[in-house]
């Protein structure tokens, strides 16, 4: 007599994450479908500074340019952050609850981070420069998220992956924000030495510690 052995079929649902890469692109298209011009700058940011000199002012972090694209680049870092657990073993890419505490845990810490360097600009009364710095950065993030975009979908759809990928993809990171910083610092320089004693407390409380913070987290859980 010949046994049957029934085993369960496991499929993963990967619908979520196709709905939110189509959302994605919507918004990107929306966005370029209304800032024509604009958009065109800021896709040759690569290229040109044209964009830099043109949006400079302060209100344009709360434009809806700047707003559109903010969650078009969450959307991306968060995926690219759960892929590489994923590709790493510490999580699987097609789990949808792991996504919303990225993305939520991503969110929180950006608008935190953000909060607490209004309040520091207003206390030291560099609110001005502040506001121009967070701009610049924001440009450079959000283009950054654009261009891994179509890199995430195409990590997310191929199941054998290098672990030698997201470790190049997150070297690029690194070193296009260290260009960005410095290119920051230099547009910026003349007001930055004379708050210098203001703008090292910043750069150590905000943007070096938190990073050390959240690695620590991740590399901690992990353990």
């Amino acid at each position: 007599m010949t046994e049957y052995l029934l085993l369960p079929r496991i499929t993963e649902n990967k619908d979520w994450a196709t709905v939110l890469f189509v959302l994605a692109f919507a918004i990107i298209a929306f966005t370029r479908a209304i800032y024509g011009n604009r958009f065109g700058d800021f896709i040759n940011l690569i290229f040109s500074d044209k964009y830099s000199k043109v949006y400079r002012d302060s209100n344009q972090l709360k434009s809806s340019f700047t707003i559109s694209l903010f969650f078009v680049q969450v959307i991306s870092f968060a995926f690219f952050i759960q892929i590489s657990l994923s590709i790493f073993g510490y999580a699987s890419k097609t789990d949808w609850l792991l996504y919303i505490q990225i993305i939520t845990l991503l969110i929180f810490f950006i608008l935190s981070k953000y909060l607490v360097e209004k309040i520091i600009a207003t206390t030291f009364n560099i609110e001005e420069f502040m506001e121009q710095f967070n701009l610049q950065k924001i440009t450079y993030r959000t283009y950054i998220g654009l261009i891994i975009l179509p890199v995430n979908i195409l990590l997310f759809y191929y199941n054998t992956v290098s672990q030698n990928i997201p470790i190049a993809i997150i070297s690029i990171i690194l070193g296009l924000s260290v260009i960005t910083y410095s290119l920051s610092i230099k547009k910026y320089q003349s007001l930055i030495f004379s708050k210098l004693f203001y703008f090292i407390l910043y750069l150590c409380t905000l943007e070096i510690a938190p990073y050390f913070f959240m690695y620590y987290l991740f590399t901690k859980g992990s353990a």
